[in-house]
């Protein structure tokens, strides 16, 4: 018979959704588990496999924790406010609206196509008026905190993507999103104060369980700093340079000040320090001596005071420098009791610094929740009151960004533009900014278990019940934008008692990347794969199997075209068992074929747990040959489909339901358990053979590997003697080496 993949996998899908087969009772579960990956914005052309990729290894943890009793809930939606779906709106020619329905169509039918266990009954988008009213209310919520305001700074400007970005969406001096150089520009625009909960969000790193770099990553963002400021006063003036310093015992050694240029280039541009000498005389408070002031290229303007000791004798920047403009280099020993002496002579004072900036999250753009203030002459800005919500974003034809600074929305008509004042009644002017995407996705894990929720943004109960996420899967690239934000917000939830936990994700695994031609997927290297296309060929399980199967899922592969042919005869292979009889020939090869099979369970058990899909993926496989060699039984047919369902969720099921006339779903049975006694390996005999002559023999547990059998061979004492060099007839000096293993059978080495 052969395997229909297209008819099979179609029928499961609809099966599954009639059936509600992913789908909990939200109230009544009772052993709720929350699997979450990244909220995903659907992208200009829809899925491609680096997307897939992702998506499937969390879908493979949530069948895996559905078969071991729990509730899974796995929801999905579309982070589709932002510039990414704008940008190719007006790439294309449409309005953002009309194509993010035609984005939304197209990428829900892809999810559905690849077999993983949403809960599509509760979808979310959050260019939705139903979800960004509560956007909208959580601004509200930061403003009545203190934790809102409006200021003019000195804020990041992408020219191509003509609006503002955060200090987290810079990266090297470039727009995340476009790479372009970020420039500064003076502005009015909203910030929330994350800096507030700088020492909060640092310390809660160690009680979490996320990948190092991301912790790492997150750790130096915040970026503490024990320090001191210290005051230079200015020879012939009034003026004083305040410094900020880590280092107040080199204080003795200081023999000029760098202050950040505005006009220098910057660091990334140019490794040479560069510097100017100003016609300021600064005086070291300690020794009274005179030290000169630079303006340096190699001072961030927004570390400490943007004004840094220069201390040659203990810092290599600052010694290239005074090298390069023949400065004095001072050779003082270095005075710890300074650290007391500073604040007790008045010089200065201890003072914590931190890397981390306020979060601005005004956006010149149009496809974004409108920020929920207005402004009126008398009272300020006020918030729009709850009642209000949401503030629908208005339909304009003129929405490209304009690039001056202001938003698109001043071509809004003027009956949206202009409203009441909610405290004083009086005219008053709506905030014409919308907020940064990332605020959307700051909150997004908490509506999903409560989208039936209409009056508030999450119930309560429901989310004592179900939060925080048990697993949290995704990539390092948000490592401080999503998963900061997300981390920041809900801790101004638990403050003000909405929550009860101040961490959303205490597990975060991260996923490795899919890359083609050597490189990571992207539009403009032209390397995007579409799904679609391996999906209609060979299968949706095909695929999701190869993709598992290419490395370990925190570090990702490389997509070859030729892998996915060797997965599709896999699968026809699996479906051929249970089309055919394989009788054991003997009590003793259904012996053999039993313990083959508890050590897989306990095999993909235990790697599975681990996230280590592709040695699961192998150890099916090794099962699968052994049962066509020895043949089997139907319950360790039944094992083997339960083994391979969460990774081949169609066929499985099809299997199960179809050709073994099991009743339920094998994504709902119970993951198998192994006997201890079953455990105890096997023992093989090896021949080992130099040069095709047989040199010794080996007894080995039958579950050791390639590896692992060669090191043994290689150490053995028989052996040993005729590929070390130390007998007489050895062969070892001649060039050339291979070592041809095999399985279960014998070792060559060739030299």
């Amino acid at each position: 018979m052969v395997y229909d993949h297209k008819k099979v996998e179609a029928k499961w899908q609809e099966v599954w959704e009639k059936e509600k087969l992913y789908s909990p009772n939200i109230k009544k579960a009772k052993k709720p588990y929350y699997n979450l990956m990244m909220f995903p914005y659907p992208s200009a052309e829809g899925l491609h496999v680096g997307n897939m990729y992702a998506f499937t290894g969390t879908d493979i943890h949530g069948r895996f924790q559905r078969m071991n009793g729990f509730d899974v809930f796995e929801p999905i939606g579309l982070d589709g406010f932002g510039i990414h779906s704008e940008n190719y709106a007006i790439k294309v020619g449409r309005h953002p609206k009309g194509h993010s329905k035609i984005s939304e169509e197209h990428f829900y039918s892809q999810l559905h196509q690849i077999g993983n266990g949403y809960d599509f009954s509760k979808t979310l988008e959050t260019y939705d008026p139903e979800y960004y009213k509560w956007t909208q209310w959580l601004f509200i919520k930061m403003w009545e905190m203190g934790l809102a305001y409006k200021d003019i700074a000195m804020v990041n400007w992408c020219s191509s993507c003509k609006t503002v970005l955060s200090d987290e969406q810079v990266i090297d001096g470039r727009c995340e999103r476009c790479s372009s150089e970020v420039t500064k520009k003076e502005m009015s625009s909203w910030f929330f104060r994350i800096t507030k909960y700088a020492d909060r969000l640092l310390d809660n790193i160690d009680k979490i369980n996320w990948p190092e770099r991301i912790k790492t990553a997150q750790r130096n963002w915040i970026g503490r700093s024990e320090g001191m400021k210290i005051e230079f006063k200015i020879k012939d003036s009034s003026e004083a340079l305040e410094v900020f310093t880590t280092r107040p015992d080199t204080l003795e050694s200081v023999t000029f000040l760098a202050i950040s240029s505005k006009t220098l280039p910057k660091p990334e541009d140019s490794k040479e320090k560069l510097g100017v000498k100003t016609d300021k005389i600064a005086i070291n408070p300690m020794t009274g001596k005179e030290v000169s002031v630079w303006e340096t290229n190699y001072v961030a303007g927004e570390y400490g005071t943007g004004v840094v000791m220069g201390v040659p004798e203990y810092d290599e920047r600052d010694m290239d420098f005074a090298t390069k403009y023949g400065i004095d280099i001072l050779s003082n020993s270095l005075n710890d009791e300074l650290w007391e002496m500073v604040p007790k002579k008045k010089w200065g004072e201890k003072f914590t610094n931190y890397h981390l900036r306020d979060w601005g999250i005004s956006r010149q753009r149009y496809w974004g929740p409108p920020i929920p203030m207005v402004k009126c002459d008398d009272c300020d800005w006020q918030p729009v009151p709850e009642s209000e919500l949401p503030v629908v974003l208005p339909d304009i034809s003129d929405f490209k960004p304009k690039g001056d600074g202001t938003s698109p929305l001043h071509n809004a008509p003027e009956s949206w533009r202009k409203t009441k004042c909610p405290k004083c009644g009086k005219t008053a002017e709506r905030e014409l900014d919308v907020s940064d995407t990332f605020l959307d996705s700051s909150w997004y894990f908490l509506r999903f278990p409560s989208l039936e929720e209409k009056n508030k943004p999450f119930d309560s109960e429901i989310t004592k019940k179900w939060l925080p996420v048990n697993a949290y899967i995704g990539g390092a690239e948000h490592a401080v934008l999503h998963l900061m934000y997300a981390r920041f917000v809900t801790m101004v939830l638990k403050d003000l008692r909405l929550v009860d936990f101040e961490e959303p994700f205490p597990f975060l695994y991260g996923h490795g990347l899919i890359i083609k031609d050597g490189a990571k997927m992207s539009k403009s290297k032209g390397n995007i794969v579409n799904p679609d296309v391996y999906i209609d060929k060979f299968g949706a399980d095909t695929l999701r199997m190869y993709l598992m199967f290419l490395g370990k899922y925190d570090q990702g592969g490389d997509f070859r075209d030729s892998g996915i042919e060797g997965m599709s005869r896999f699968i026809k292979r699996v479906y051929k068992l249970f089309t055919e009889e394989h009788k054991p020939k003997s009590k003793e090869d259904l012996e053999k074929v039993c313990f083959k099979v508890h050590q897989t369970v306990k095999k993909v058990t235990d790697d599975i747990s681990e996230f280590k899909y592709n040695t699961s993926i192998a150890a099916i496989m090794e099962l699968v040959n052994t049962i066509y060699e020895l043949g089997t039984d139907n319950r360790i047919l039944k094992t083997l489909v339960q083994l391979l369902a969460p990774f081949a969720p169609h066929i499985t099921e099809e299997i199960w339901r179809e050709n073994l006339k099991q009743k339920g779903s094998v994504h709902t049975s119970t993951w198998p358990k192994y006997e201890e006694k079953y455990l105890k390996s096997e023992k093989m005999t090896i021949a080992v053979q130099v040069n095709g002559k047989l040199r010794g023999s080996l007894e080995v547990d039958s579950d050791l590997d390639r590896e692992e059998i060669i090191n043994l061979a290689k150490t053995d004492e028989k052996v040993s003697k005729w590929l070390s060099g130390t007998n007489k007839q050895s062969l070892a000096t001649k060039s050339g080496k291979k070592e041809i293993y095999v399985p279960g059978r014998l070792i060559n080495f060739v030299i």
